[in-house]
């Protein structure tokens, strides 16, 4: 049995990070079995102190990406068969974007901006045992803040993090339009990094102004709606 590892129910949403929401959808998506572990503390065995990471019976298998690209290519290698080759570069330059642009304003506004640190720090760490409940999210929110401004988000205004997003926003917008999927009828490997970020952008449960700019895109939350009625009702 293939293990998915997580950090855990949080914020509403399977996984409160779009990285393992990625591939828990990719794999519902792909009829592909699996068990899903979420615990924080994972973080600390993860072999590369990153989570998702999957043992599939003794092969692990790091990073969202990997992990998908190994499970397609070991149970549903023709999961993508229906896009065509400039679908396919369409899918994975999309894919890209969330994953290094897209990504760093969604944690600015949970790690950075003060509007909803609170509640992302009660879900991540409420189980931690005092002292490490005190200690583990001032450290964890100061090596994540060093890394926002290294990357450079950190080190734009509010306003600017907001219009960065709202460009991606108004791309994935017209690109779905009112297909069911990116693409069309069927799900790509696309849509479970679409979704991902746009259900912890839209069905997370904080409010802030990065927030409340996804929920105004009516096409995403349907998109969202959707795919969630489709893949995740039927376990909450």
């Amino acid at each position: 049995m293939i293990t998915l590892y997580g950090f855990g129910q949080g914020l509403g949403m399977y996984d409160p990070s779009p990285f393992v929401l990625k591939v828990a959808t990719f794999m519902r998506m792909a009829n592909v079995e699996y068990h899903y572990h979420g615990n924080v503390n994972q973080v600390f065995k993860a072999p590369k102190k990153k989570l998702p990471y999957l043992n599939d019976n003794g092969t692990i298998v790091c990073d969202s990406t990997f992990i998908i690209s190994y499970l397609k290519t070991r149970y549903t290698s023709d999961f993508d068969n229906h896009l065509t080759p400039e679908q396919q570069a369409i899918a994975y330059l999309t894919g890209k974007s969330l994953d290094e642009n897209f990504y760093w304003c969604l944690v600015y506004f949970r790690w950075i901006d003060k509007a909803s640190w609170p509640a992302v720090k009660a879900a991540l760490f409420a189980r931690l045992p005092f002292p490490l409940s005190a200690i583990v999210p001032f450290v964890a929110r100061r090596g994540v803040s060093r890394q926002v401004f290294n990357q450079g988000t950190g080190r734009h205004s509010k306003d600017e993090v907001l219009a960065i997003a709202k460009d991606t926003l108004d791309a994935l917008s017209v690109m779905i339009g009112d297909k069911p999927f990116c693409f069309g009828d069927a799900p790509c490997s696309l849509d479970a990094t679409v979704y991902a970020f746009l259900a912890e952008a839209i069905n997370v449960r904080l409010d802030n102004e990065f927030t409340q700019l996804a929920r105004q895109y009516d096409n995403l939350t349907r998109y969202c709606q959707h795919i969630h009625q489709r893949y995740f009702a039927a376990i909450q």
